[in-house]
């Protein structure tokens, strides 16, 4: 098991670290001796989490605050909140609903919730997390990263909605974030680490929560890919832990299993997806980013 290096002293903010791998990551995390802020968008689930972890860790130290990533203005007032961070972990999202649901500000529900409200967090805590020895972002992506495609003209699917293609795009922007991100940072001297990370096949709610999203019978989730079985989510999140903990982690870098297909097995460095190199698209993306959200660079 990948051992997370000391943490003391840091804050780290992980979303969606009320189930799966944000979970895993603050209990980890806070076991190597950080302050782990829980963000979730059910404080109730939060804090039942909070409860198990410190069950297995007493001296946890760990608050659960809201944010609900599809709600910009909740994003906005939690970043209000903080005062102080030294890593955000964008973990949390939105896995293939069946059919095409929207957030509160009217975007498409994965592109929303896995990648511009992860935007906005990231973009209004800079100046927070700016102030700290050694900030980081790291942020969750998958495989299917590989099979996206950013629709420019239609980005939030209001034509042809395909749950998997929508949800391969939302992921791509995540990659595509973490490179803009981290080349942002060395264009402006900042001390900032911009990592991303995918889990491989690894057993969590997102198979079941999203495809079932709508549903009046829910369907169980998948159980693997052919003869792929699902890993444990203690492995599965490592690939993160790796992204923003440890002192090997580069800048852009990006992190997954280094088993066949990159579906399991141990932490290594992961190929990143041909299209996310593509520096113009990305640039592209964070202005549009910017311009949807009303999370820029210059107003933080």
């Amino acid at each position: 098991m990948y051992q997370v290096p000391d943490q003391t002293g840091k804050i780290i903010i992980v979303t969606g670290a009320n189930s799966g791998t944000g979970k895993e990551a603050a209990a980890r995390l806070a076991g190597a001796g950080a302050h782990v802020i829980m963000a979730v968008r059910t404080p109730e689930k939060g804090e039942q989490a909070r409860l198990e972890i410190l069950g297995r860790q007493p001296g946890a130290s760990l608050e659960v605050r809201r944010v609900d990533l599809a709600d910009l203005a909740s994003v906005a007032d939690f970043a209000a909140g903080v005062d102080r961070v030294d890593t955000l972990i964008n973990n949390a999202g939105v896995m293939m609903p069946p059919t095409r649901h929207t957030t509160v500000d009217g975007f498409e529900l994965q592109y929303g919730s896995n990648f511009l409200g992860p935007f906005a967090l990231t973009v209004r805590l800079l100046p927070v997390l700016l102030r700290a020895a050694a900030p980081r972002v790291a942020t969750m992506s998958s495989g299917m990263a590989h099979f996206g495609t950013i629709r420019f003209d239609d980005p939030q699917f209001q034509r042809g909605y395909g749950p998997t293609r929508a949800y391969a795009q939302s992921k791509l922007a995540n990659v595509m974030m973490t490179l803009r991100l981290a080349e942002i940072a060395t264009e402006r001297g900042w001390p900032l680490l911009s990592t991303g990370a995918h889990p491989g096949v690894t057993r969590t709610n997102l198979q079941t929560a999203g495809p079932n999203l709508g549903r009046d019978r829910p369907r169980r989730g998948y159980h693997g890919l052919g003869p792929f079985r699902l890993q444990e989510v203690g492995v599965g999140t490592e690939p993160l832990l790796y992204a923003a903990a440890d002192p090997e982690a580069r800048q852009g870098g990006y992190y997954g299993p280094t088993g066949l297909l990159e579906f399991r097995g141990t932490t290594g460095v992961a190929r990143i997806p041909r299209r996310a190199r593509d520096a113009g698209a990305a640039r592209r993306l964070w202005d549009e980013a910017e311009r949807l959200t009303g999370a820029s660079l210059a107003v933080s």
